[in-house]
């Protein structure tokens, strides 16, 4: 038996945690049927990130979904936020094994 996969887009959205509520919104009201939110340190180009305290803190979120939904996010995303916050968004296709969950 072959195992049958289908296509989607990962998009990870690293940003300032005080975003999260509004993403949280933002994903879903653009059409992705789900997300997974973690807290994350790091640094980069603008520093580092510890999260040693509120203001410090870090998430990481993952939307997978299909490469439509994932643009208009990443879009939007970049249009609403990346000018005022620390935000950084990527994209990775990947495969699924239950494409109606996504």
């Amino acid at each position: 038996m072959r195992l049958e996969k289908y296509p989607r887009t990962l998009l990870v959205i690293i940003a300032e945690s005080t975003l999260e509520r509004m993403l949280v919104e933002d994903v879903q009201r653009l059409g992705a049927h789900g997300y997974t939110v973690a807290d994350v340190r790091g640094g980069g180009h603008s520093g580092v990130r510890e999260g040693a305290w509120e203001a410090d803190r870090t998430i990481r979120m993952e939307v997978v979904c299909d490469e439509r939904v994932a643009d208009e996010i990443g879009q939007y995303v970049l249009e609403q936020y990346a000018r005022h916050y620390g935000v950084t968004i990527y994209f990775t296709p990947v495969q699924v094994l239950r494409p109606n969950k996504f």
